[in-house]
Formats: structure tokens, sequence, C-alpha cells
């Protein structure tokens, strides 16, 4: 399938026609892509234009072959880098966008994620997480516990075999208040437990060492083939084979000065440490 413009009806033509072919029901890949029946149906009858994530997903649950994935993407590209703004995916419930990183992330082998702002989704406490769902523009409640809920369960991920983590996190996210001291503290014990694991490897940026550059914007690598990056106005996706590379060599350069193993711990202990004092006091 060659390269051509990105159309509503012609992508989801073929999608449908991939699907019928694989014997599989609409229920049936809705499942596995972790999306609506209605959404696909939407795609396949040229309704909804699929991003490039949705595509991807679609491909994957088919069990499309990695050389025909590959020709597919190129034409479902409109462009390398998309960006879906916070607004939009607010609007179509946050818990859902919740679930296609689920999906993502259920099909990558190796995830490296870099976090400048806040404590990583997968390594969050339910506590943390509604703190982090607290923050403007604020959720409805409703809202807001569907979205913890649906965040926490992506974290099974991490005692799945044959899949591996490694976080590199700076050291101001660790004190930075998000939520009261004894939540900071609660989560910070939860870091240090999940850095056991014999598939994780968390990593701290010390703020006592030089900066091998600007921490600014988190992203997660998935494999080499997708990178995710939060902005303040969107959620930006690329498979630009360039920037991935990009995003690889910006994450080696922060995970080769930071701490590791006991001594991560200990830095990370001795922060919740800090926290406990000014629980007592409050």
């Amino acid at each position: 399938m060659g390269a051509a413009p990105l159309t509503t009806d012609s992508i989801g033509k073929a999608l449908r026609a991939l699907r019928e072919a694989s014997g599989l029901t609409g229920d049936a890949v809705a499942r596995r892509t972790s999306m609506s029946a209605g959404k696909l149906s939407k795609i396949e009858n040229g309704r909804t234009l699929p991003t490039v994530q949705d595509v991807d997903l679609i491909l994957t649950a088919l069990d499309v072959s990695s050389d025909a994935k590959e020709q597919f993407l190129a034409t479902a590209r409109a462009e390398a880098t998309e960006a879906t703004a916070w607004g939009l995916l607010r609007r179509m419930g946050p818990w859902k966008h919740q679930n296609t990183i689920k999906a993502i992330e259920s099909s990558t082998a190796l995830l490296r994620l870099f976090q400048g702002q806040l404590i990583p989704g997968l390594l969050q406490t339910p506590e943390y997480a509604t703190a982090v769902f607290s923050l403007p523009p604020v959720l409805p409640e409703e809202t807001r516990a569907r979205t913890v809920a649906a965040r926490l369960e992506r974290q099974a991920t991490l005692y799945e075999d044959g899949r591996s983590f490694h976080f590199v996190i700076c050291e101001h996210v660790l004190r930075w208040l998000v939520c009261e001291p004894a939540v900071m503290a609660t989560q910070l014990d939860r870091v240090v437990s999940l850095s056991r694991l014999p598939n994780v490897s968390i990593g701290v940026v010390p703020l006592t060492g030089r900066m091998p550059d600007f921490p600014m914007t988190c992203f997660s690598i998935h494999d080499d083939r997708l990178v995710i990056v939060e902005t303040f106005h969107s959620e930006i996706t690329t498979r630009e084979p360039r920037d991935v590379q990009t995003y690889v060599e910006t994450f080696e350069r922060f995970a080769a000065v930071a701490l590791y193993g006991d001594d991560m711990r200990a830095r990370v202990e001795s922060i919740r440490d800090e926290f406990l004092p000014q629980q007592e006091r409050g």
C-alpha cells in the first residue's frame, strides 16, 4: 500500500477491510484497542478521522505484520507528528485517554520515561494521582475518580513478563508539594518499593549535579518506534525516526547523570524524611 494523502473515507475503508479479512468483529477489536465500539465504527465508516495512534492500535489488534503495518502507517501519517489538545481529551473523557495509553503500553517491551514535572503515572499512589487530577483545570468529582481508577489500572503492566521500564525523574519533582506532606512521604516510599522490581529501573537526577540538558518537558519512549511528549496545551505523538532518536539521546544524557540503586533509594528516603517533620508540625 503506497503512501497517499490521508482522508477520512479511504483510511476507514482500509481498516474495515483489514478487520473483516482477519475475521474479528468490531467489538473484539474495540476491546483490544481500549476504544469504544462506536468510535471504531465511526472510523471504519469514514465519519471520524483516526489519529496515527488509533491506527497503530487497530493494526496491532489485527496482528498485522510489522512490514505491512509500517506501509499502512506511512499512508496514515498526514504528518509525522500530531498534537491532541488537552481540552479535546478532557471533552472526550480523560479516563478514555488513560485507556489509550494503557493499550500503547501493552504493546511496548521497553518503556523509557523522563519526568521533570510529576511522579510518573505508573508509579503514582491513588492519593497522589487524585491530587494530580485535582490541579487546574479541575475535573468533576466523578470524572476525576474514573480517571484515577483508569491510571491505576495501567500499573498492572509493571508486573507483566517481557516488559522493562526505565524511569528518570528530576529530584525537584520529589520535593514539589503536589499534595500534603504525608501523602508525599507515602508516594516516595512507593517509588523506593517499585525500584526493587527486577524489570524496573528508577534513576533520580540530583539537584547537586551538573545538568546535562534542560528538562523542558516530560516524554515517554515506546521501544524505538514512538515518543509521546506532554506540553501545556497538548500531547504530541511522533514516530519520525529522527525525532525519536533525539528523545532517545536526550533520555540517555539525563540517565547518565542519575542516581540508581542504593544511592537513589538513600536520596529518595532522605527527601521523604524531610516531609515527616512537616506532617508532625501540621
